[in-house]
């Protein structure tokens, strides 16, 4: 039994306690720093996707410029020249360029040719000589050109 001269033991707060009010004020810290990183993130990402989506469409006109300057998807003779003119004996080049061919065929020539867009073979004219090339394409279709190698 408690006696008159004793005090009932003092009932202590906890909402006194500085330490809770320490550890709600870190956990709110915790979550807003947490919820800036997050959203920067997420911003950081979404600008990457941006500026990924823009350099895939920019390589795309590029590569679809490179295409149309190759020729497209038409079969086509791009260039063909030749050294204008030359002395009996020496040697001349003539150079072609075709696209979307199977096959070329240089006329008259005894060296093998094939098809690029860009290459050169050496002839040796004894006169005036007209080359015709002709390419082929994949579905039977052929374009020529000529021209001229002039012997003095």
């Amino acid at each position: 039994m408690l006696s008159e001269n004793q005090a009932p033991a003092p009932v202590k707060n906890r909402l006194n306690n500085p330490l809770l009010y320490t550890s709600l004020l870190m956990l709110l810290a915790a979550i807003y720093a947490g919820w800036v990183f997050l959203s920067r993130h997420a911003r950081d990402r979404a600008y990457e996707q941006r500026l990924e989506r823009q350099q895939s469409q920019k390589q795309r006109e590029a590569d679809q410029t490179a295409i149309e300057q190759l020729g497209g998807n038409k079969l086509s003779i791009q260039m063909l020249y030749a050294t204008p003119e030359l002395r009996r004996g020496e040697t001349a080049q003539v150079c072609f360029g075709v696209a979307n061919a199977k096959s070329v065929k240089l006329e008259p020539q005894t060296s093998p040719v094939w098809p690029s867009h860009n290459l050169c073979v050496e002839v040796k004219p004894v006169k005036t000589t007209v080359y015709t090339l002709t390419a082929s394409g994949a579905d039977g279709q052929t374009v020529a050109q000529q021209v001229t190698v002039r012997v003095r």
